[in-house]
């Protein structure tokens, strides 16, 4: 009984007011003092990088006060100038604040280099396809005398004959030396 009636009491709307008033003075108190520490209002425009030389987008990010992190880059881009800015995080036009991290994506100088594997005694569909699924290109095909009608006998890359495991850069185009099926 004496609790009902303490929560009716002056007391207790008074301790209740006092209360919700501090919380109230908390609150935006501490939305103001966000808004003064982490620089709220302040916009930087992110700059269109695609296509930049690295040195000229790094360049155009210090004189803006914005950061930079290079991402690694395995795809090589024949359209894009070596060294240039593919991708950026976050994109062109995106505000953000000083010194935020734009995250780089760069294209490399060439395509990377992949290992030549050993195909003597496949079939010429089989060597084919192995190599295209890497990455490689197909190019002329000669013939040698051979039992083995269109069976791989070697690997030619510019004239040069081939061993595997030689590094070649990927999107190479590789000659195949088949045998002619003749004894």
């Amino acid at each position: 009984m004496e609790f009902l009636k303490f929560l009716k009491s002056k007391a207790f709307f008074k301790q209740v007011a006092i209360a919700v008033g501090g919380l109230l003075i908390f609150i935006f108190s501490l939305q103001w003092w966000l808004g003064y520490t982490t620089n709220h209002d302040q916009k930087i425009q992110v700059p269109d990088l695609n296509r930049l030389s690295f040195t000229k987008a790094v360049d155009t990010l210090k004189s803006i006060n914005l950061d930079y992190i290079v991402q690694d880059s395995a795809r090589y881009n024949p359209s894009y100038p070596n060294k240039s800015v593919m991708e950026q995080t976050p994109e062109a036009g995106d505000f953000v604040k000083e010194k935020r991290k734009i995250y780089l994506t760069l294209n490399p100088s060439k395509y990377r280099d992949i290992i030549i594997p050993d195909l003597n005694g496949r079939t010429k569909r089989q060597a084919m396809t192995q190599l295209q699924s890497i990455g490689f290109q197909i190019g002329d095909f000669s013939y040698v005398r051979d039992i083995g009608k269109d069976v791989v006998r070697g690997l030619k890359h510019k004239g040069q004959k081939l061993k595997p495991g030689t590094k070649l850069p990927k999107n190479s185009t590789i000659d195949l030396i088949l045998g002619d099926g003749k004894r």
